[in-house]
Order: C-alpha cells, then sequence, then structure tokens
C-alpha cells in the first residue's frame, strides 16, 4: 500500500509533534507519510524533493512565503490529485474564502481540531484516490488507443494497396478495392492475386463482430484462404479447407462470410463459391446490372464435414464484377432508414462503363450522401474487377 503524502506547512513549530503524535498510528502502519515546513519557500523546496505529495495542509499567514501565495503556485502545477487544505484563525473568514474560491480543497480553523481534521483529511485522500485511478485508467485508454491506431494501420498494410496490381495485364484487365473500417480496425477485408499465368484469384470477406475479436479472426481467415488458394484448388475446395481450419480454431463461434473467385484473364471465365457472403453484381456493357444468384453454401468457420459447392459465369468485354460487403446495403441514415441493395443496383446503372476505381469510389460516396451523417455501423468494402479485352 502506498502512503499518503502529507505536507504540513505551518510555521508553529509544536504542530509537528502534534500531527506525529495524533497520526502515529496511521504512520506506523504506512498509511500516513508526514513532511513539514515552516512557510511557503520550504514547502515548494520540499515538493521538489518530493515528488508525489498528496495533500498540503498550508497555514495562511506565515512569514516569506503565505499560504494564499503557496496556494497559486501550487495551482500552477495543474495537478488534480494534490489537495490543500488551508489552516487559520476562526476571524480570518476573508482569507479562508478567498482561498476556497482559489480552489482550496477544504479549510479548519486554529485551534484546530485533530479529529476534524483527520475526517478532512480521509475525504481528500478518497478524492486524490478516486483522480490517480481515473488518470490511470485514462493512461490505459490512451495507450489502447494508440495501439489500435497502429493495429488499424497494420491491418490496412496487409490488404493489397498497390493499382493497377497486374500491370503486365493493364490491357485484359481494371481492378480497384478499398476498405473503410466503422472503428480503428475492421473485420472486413479483400484480397487479390495471382495464381498462374492465366488466373487471378479475388477475395471479398466479411468477419463476425467488430474491433479487436474480429482484425484478429480477419488476418487469419486472409493467411488460411490465401495460403490454400495459391495451391491451385478449386474455389469449392478451397472454401472447404479453409472451414475445416477455421471450425478447430474459432474461439467465440465467430465466423466469416465470403466469396471466393478466380478469373482467367484470357477468356473472361469466372469459377466462384459464395460462402455466405453478399451477392456480388455484375454490370453488363450493354448498361445492364445483374446480380449474381445467392449463396447456397454455409458461412465458413461454423459447421464442420460440410463441402462447399461452386459455380461459373463470364465477363464478356466491358463488364464489371462488383463485389461488397454488408456495410453497403446495410448503411443507415439520421432516419434509421437503410440503404438497400436497390439503392445499390441503381447507382451501379449510373457508374455502369466507368473504371473500377470510379465505381467503387462513386458507390462509396453514395452511400455516405444517403447516411447524411450518421455514424458508419459497419465497415465498408468493395472490390471492383473489370474486363478490357
Amino acid at each position: 500500500m502506498t502512503p499518503v503524502k502529507i505536507l504540513s506547512v505551518d510555521d508553529e513549530m509544536d504542530l509537528e509533534l502534534l500531527l506525529t503524535q495524533y497520526f502515529r498510528r496511521k504512520i506506523r502502519k504506512g498509511e500516513y507519510e508526514f513532511h513539514f515546513a515552516h512557510n511557503g519557500l520550504e514547502a515548494l523546496t520540499v515538493m521538489m524533493k518530493v515528488k508525489d505529495i498528496d495533500i498540503i495542509l498550508s497555514d495562511i499567514n506565515m512569514p516569506e512565503m503565505d499560504g494564499l501565495t503557496l496556494l497559486a503556485k501550487i495551482n500552477e502545477m495543474q495537478n488534480p490529485a494534490m489537495k490543500c487544505i488551508m489552516v487559520s484563525a476562526y476571524g480570518d473568514m476573508g482569507n479562508i474564502r478567498q482561498a476556497m474560491n482559489n480552489g482550496a480543497f477544504d479549510f479548519a480553523t486554529k485551534p484546530i481540531d485533530l479529529d476534524d481534521l483527520s475526517v478532512t483529511i480521509e475525504k481528500a485522500a478518497q478524492q486524490i484516490d478516486y483522480i490517480k485511478h481515473s488518470q490511470a485508467e485514462h493512461t490505459q485508454l490512451e495507450s489502447l488507443k494508440s495501439d489500435l491506431q497502429v493495429a488499424g494501420e497494420i491491418q490496412q498494410a496487409i490488404l493489397p494497396r498497390v493499382f493497377p496490381p497486374f500491370p503486365e495485364n493493364d490491357r485484359e484487365l481494371d481492378l480497384a478495392a478499398l476498405m473503410t473500417p466503422a472503428k480503428d480496425v475492421g473485420g472486413d477485408f479483400y484480397d487479390f492475386f495471382r495464381i498462374d499465368a492465366d488466373h487471378i484469384g479475388l477475395v471479398m470477406a466479411d468477419v463476425s463482430g467488430k474491433g479487436v475479436p474480429a482484425a484478429i479472426f480477419m488476418a487469419v481467415s486472409r493467411t488460411l484462404i490465401r495460403t490454400i488458394a495459391l495451391q491451385g484448388y478449386p474455389t469449392d475446395v478451397c472454401l472447404t479447407k479453409a472451414n475445416e481450419l477455421l471450425c478447430a480454431e474459432s474461439v467465440g463461434g465467430m465466423f466469416v462470410t465470403v466469396f471466393y473467385c478466380i478469373y482467367n484473364i484470357r477468356t473472361g471465365e469466372l469459377e466462384y463459391c459464395n460462402g455466405g457472403h453478399n451477392s456480388p453484381f455484375i454490370l453488363r456493357s450493354g448498361g445492364r446490372v445483374e446480380q449474381m444468384p445467392m449463396s447456397t453454401n454455409c458461412i465458413v468457420g461454423v459447421v464442420e464435414g460440410i463441402d462447399y459447392t461452386s459455380d461459373h459465369t463470364k465477363l464478356e468485354v466491358g463488364d464489371t464484377l462488383v463485389m461488397y460487403t454488408d456495410g453497403v446495403n446495410e448503411a443507415f441514415n439520421p432516419a434509421l432508414e437503410e440503404y438497400g441493395e436497390a439503392r445499390m443496383e441503381a447507382l451501379l446503372g449510373k457508374v455502369n462503363g466507368k473504371s473500377c476505381r470510379e465505381v467503387i469510389d462513386g458507390q462509396l460516396e453514395d452511400v455516405k450522401q444517403f447516411a447524411d451523417g450518421a455514424d458508419q455501423s459497419d465497415d465498408i468494402t468493395l472490390l471492383a474487377l473489370k474486363r478490357k479485352a
């Protein structure tokens, strides 16, 4: 237990003996620790040597530097965990009132009633303890906030951020993606990677929950899916294997919805497996907007021993595939209206034919305008792939 450190400042020498005698049990138990000075200047010197004084018991009328001047100096330190108890004659109410107005915690009158002073010191000690706990919690929160900021930067760094990602195929395709977390860190992720000369893998996923647990599960899920996919497995086999591994490692019932597809750069063929994720849209070159079929597969990381199924479609020249998470269609405005897939489809119709960056930026901006300042309730992640040739 850390003792309450009390600095008594008084030019009456017998007060030191009086205080040490009265509080001898608390001093012996290590509850109180007394220091003494005889005027304001001596008090400041003591405070320079003993950095963590808690309570200053100061007389008002003293030579060299009086108690009111000392109180002003203490106020300049801006330490809310340091409390001043002022002492003066009963008839000196003008100075006592001034001291209270200037921030003194409490006061005592001479001759000092030590029983009453003891209660006042205990009351001050309780407030000091509360303030110190609050300061410690604030420091921890600031540290956590800093850690979360770094975690958010790390999370963004592990997502592919170089565009165009496949410059050697600029003639054949256009690709853009973004992830805007609702908090410092998020549970959404996108990914893309080259499997071989003719095929690239594309992933859009949304982890259950939010914050730090979702961010950790996101990193694990992304690593597993990418590692399996880069071995060349078909999309259904990839999610089947990922499901088994995530089920074995899942904590707290967490899961992830995943849309994984393999795109053939040469032919436009798209093999895909949807593990409980939002159905992507295809913006056809003729102006039509199509939503892909709903998933018939289970979300990933919940049920062991199941086999996922895949399907196929094709992007013709000029077609654009748009993948997204539910932070888009489930965005709300101040009236608690949902953005919805109908608004999304309408917006995608307006941006059909534009570059992938313009498509996803336009979609994000439309959601923000709809939200009209309402807090972002979920991560927003978008990925667009366009067949150019």
